[in-house]
């Protein structure tokens, strides 16, 4: 048998396979449904509107938080006050002669209106010397990701998001969402959506891998377009 032959229909029965599996969840859940009487069906209809009720308070409460807004602090103890009120923070430290940092602007200012579980804030660094310092933020761009009041992860300059100035907002949505659940990312942590290609294996492991908290690495590639501090 021709092997292109064969890799086809090794791919047409796997698919028969899914299909299946999804046909057999369904007959599954409509039989459930079927056997539900009156008081199964209003429990379940109590059950979803407390859901849907508990889901429109907790998106007022981020909304009087401010969320759904690509926010500039004015200082650093701004950026305190809005760590301890939002449990999940995107914060962008950037300096106004950097391009690099006006191209992060344009993403997140798209991420903040999509992602509103999330609080989206910029400070500039010559406002937060004490910050800078205490973070060990070396290089422009880097934005600091905040879970519950603690930085638990960075993202350098443009390395992590292909290494290009034209990466798409959906790979730095991406890279964001790869670790700590800084936001609600409904696709595939392992592949970057960057023209349907997977990461490189050393790539991934050191994007997804373990880092120290408060530790930014300093980028010494002179041909970077990435400022140092």
């Amino acid at each position: 048998m021709d092997p292109q032959h064969a890799v086809l229909g090794q791919i047409e029965q796997q698919v028969m396979q899914a299909t299946k599996v999804i046909e057999q969840q369904l007959d599954d859940e409509l039989g459930r449904l079927d056997k539900m009487d009156d008081d199964d069906l209003e429990r379940l209809r109590v059950q979803r509107l407390q859901q849907l009720k508990k889901a429109h308070q907790q998106k007022q409460e981020w909304m009087s938080q401010g969320h759904g807004h690509y926010t500039e602090l004015s200082d650093e103890k701004e950026f305190f006050d809005t760590c301890k009120k939002s449990k999940n923070v995107v914060c962008h430290f950037y300096r106004d002669s950097t391009m690099r940092c006006k191209i992060v602007d344009m993403h997140l200012d798209i991420l903040a209106k999509k992602h509103i579980e999330t609080k989206f804030i910029k400070i500039n660094v010559e406002k937060a010397k004490f910050l800078v310092d205490r973070l060990r933020v070396r290089v422009m761009p880097t934005i600091c990701l905040v879970r519950d009041g603690q930085t638990v992860d960075y993202i350098v300059g443009f390395d992590d998001l292909g290494g290009t100035d034209e990466f798409p907002t959906e790979m730095l949505e991406w890279r964001i969402a790869a670790k700590h659940d800084i936001i609600q990312y409904q696709g595939d942590k392992f592949t970057p959506p960057v023209a349907g290609k997977t990461a490189k294996k050393d790539q991934l492991s050191a994007i997804l891998g373990h880092k120290t908290k408060k530790n930014i690495r300093d980028d010494g590639d002179d041909s970077s377009d990435d400022d140092d501090w």
